[in-house]
């Protein structure tokens, strides 16, 4: 991915219905040395053919589209057996949507409006992703540990933490919350529960559970019926 590094950049397509955002997200692209913009597009049913003629390697696909759902073109990328990564982009931060995207294997879910430096780190960590793929191709068959790698450093590049939050942190988090109620990765769990297990404090434990819910890894739904407070419950689905 590294033009100096011998790699060609990775080919982006745009695609946004708001013509000022598509191109301030273009700008976003041309300002990293490993991506150039192949094409721009608004609508929907133009995604399928211009990834076609330009090569695309990643979509940056806005889900709110003037002729359908941006997850419609998720499913006939797919359908089509298109070879292209998809990066959603979005204002929609529901459940279903955050899901939706994640089961059409979205690389990442970005939640609009977002700084040049966030989008900067999550497209550097996808280029390194696809580097670790590169240099195995056409090579023999991975071994266990090589798959669990890629696949650590997918969910840590799409879980990219923001200012304050811990790597070290997130991964106790994680293993609690993967864990669920029981212990066996069932049942959702509150930020009460996970802060109890991981030892820290509730209102640190809350700043991972939103940034992973925001990152599409985690779902979160109100728990009914319980004596108390109303509260949250949480669910890993990374």
């Amino acid at each position: 991915m590294s033009a100096g590094g011998g790699h060609a950049p990775v080919r982006v397509l745009v695609v946004d219905d708001d013509a000022t955002v598509a191109l301030v997200h273009r700008g976003y692209v041309e300002t990293l040395p490993r991506f150039t913009v192949c094409g721009v597009v608004h609508r929907g049913a133009d995604v399928l053919p211009a990834v076609r003629a330009t090569a695309a390697d990643l979509v940056l696909l806005d889900i709110h589209l003037p002729d359908e759902s941006g997850l419609d073109v998720l499913r006939r990328l797919r359908a089509h057996g298109v070879d292209v990564d998809v990066v959603a982009i979005t204002a929609a931060r529901d459940v279903d949507t955050v899901r939706d995207a994640m089961a059409g294997g979205v690389w990442h879910y970005l939640v609009k409006p977002f700084s040049l430096a966030t989008f900067t780190e999550r497209m550097d960590a996808y280029a390194q992703h696809r580097l670790e793929f590169a240099r195995r191709d056409g090579s023999d068959a991975l071994g266990q540990e090589e798959v669990d790698r890629l696949l650590t450093s997918r969910r840590r590049s799409a879980s990219a933490l923001p200012k304050g939050l811990s790597p070290r942190t997130l991964d106790v988090v994680v293993d609690h919350l993967r864990a669920g109620a029981g212990g066996d990765g069932t049942g959702d769990v509150s930020a009460a529960e996970l802060a109890a297990r991981c030892g820290i404090a509730r209102v640190s434990v809350r700043r991972y559970l939103e940034h992973l819910e925001r990152a599409g890894l985690a779902e979160v739904r109100p728990r009914y019926g319980r004596a108390g407070r109303p509260e949250n419950g949480y669910r890993w689905s990374g």
